[in-house]
């Protein structure tokens, strides 16, 4: 590498040369520093980084670890993980040699974040805390893997915030037929969250729906999709996980309740997106329509508890329901195992007269 000055601007520049992972040597620069020293230090940085050392500073790791993690992840989880990168973790650890922090910097990290505010003067959930550690593990995690780094500070700090999330709230059948009969009066609201409830369909791939998913002589409707708004942009990307791809029976009266509101749409193409509406819209149209109907106010992703839960109440297994909704039936069993009705006094009846048999 190389430093310059240069006279037109009077700032420095560094001309490097780096071989790429074809083994092809390659020349690039970098302009713009206001001292020498800076551009110096940025030299530096870059030399450590090529020759994989952890002398290195914190935030030119992080560069390491987006140039070899971005292009693996959905842009929407990329963008969640950059923005707790940027808000949470570099203004701290920016500086910070890698190799240098301590179990004692990362605690004093944890009571940093923990004390602070969201914009409405609300404390950060127990939930965000641990998702903004476990990213900060999961830097220092690559830096142990494939960088030599010792140990990860982070995982002998232990976690903040704790896995639980806030209570599963679901409604009745009783009470979603009140909540439907008052957003009626909205077609696109109604029938989307008819697919919502009866479907257990997540909020995404609602919003991902194409006519052409529909086949409505097998009354059946294919999830293969997902839709997320992304920095003003509509971005479909896959499901959420392989298991989510499916295909899912729709009960006669909503296959026809969607099929009549395909016609009475004008010009939709086969692959348009039905619901070209936003997830705010949704949320305002479930809080108008909880007051209308005087129920409790859920999220929208409770919606999809519900379903599970009256699939659970209608007596269907696990396996079944794991089967519709696109998750694992060790998921089901796990989250709403206090739904299932308990089977521990057959459990024990059938233990007792197996003994008694064998007597």
């Amino acid at each position: 590498m190389s430093v310059y000055k240069d006279t037109e601007t009077n700032t420095w520049r560094v001309i490097y040369r780096y071989t790429d992972w074809r083994g092809v040597v390659k020349q690039t620069q970098k302009r713009g520093f206001a001292t020498k020293r800076e551009a110096q230090e940025w030299e530096r940085e870059q030399l450590l980084k090529k020759e994989c050392s952890l002398d290195m500073s914190f935030a030119s790791f992080v560069e390491t670890y987006i140039v070899d993690m971005k292009n693996r992840l959905k842009e929407n989880t990329w963008h969640t993980k950059e923005h707790i990168i940027r808000t949470k973790i570099l203004p701290y650890f920016s500086d910070r040699q890698i190799d240098e922090i301590q179990p004692r910097d990362i605690i004093a990290w944890q009571n940093e974040i923990i004390g602070e505010k969201k914009k409405d003067g609300k404390p950060f959930s127990p939930v965000y805390l641990k998702t903004v550690h476990n990213q900060l593990s999961a830097i220092f995690n690559h830096a142990v893997k494939f960088y030599g780094l010792a140990s990860n500070p982070a995982a002998k700090a232990g976690n903040m915030g704790k896995e639980k999330s806030r209570e599963m709230l679901f409604w009745t059948q009783d009470e979603y037929k009140k909540f439907a009969d008052a957003v009626m009066d909205k077609p696109l609201s109604f029938y989307a969250f008819e697919m919502l409830y009866w479907c257990g369909i997540r909020e995404g791939e609602l919003l991902a729906l194409t006519p052409a998913d529909f086949d409505f002589e097998k009354m059946t409707v294919s999830i293969t999709k997902s839709y997320q708004r992304i920095k003003g942009r509509d971005i479909i990307t896959d499901p959420k996980t392989a298991k989510s791809v499916r295909t899912i029976k729709m009960p006669d009266f909503l296959s026809d309740e969607i099929q009549d509101f395909i016609g009475q749409i004008y010009g939709i193409q086969p692959i348009d997106r039905l619901f070209q509406i936003t997830k705010h819209y949704l949320k305002h149209e479930m809080e108008r329509g909880s007051k209308i109907a005087g129920v409790k106010r859920i999220r929208i992703h409770d919606l999809r508890h519900s379903a599970i839960s009256l699939l659970i109440e209608m007596g269907f297994s696990a396996v079944a329901i794991a089967d519709r909704v696109g998750h694992e039936s060790i998921d089901i069993t796990y989250r709403y195992a206090h739904l299932f009705p308990s089977t521990q006094n057959e459990m024990a009846d059938k233990l007792s007269n197996l003994r008694k048999e064998s007597e």
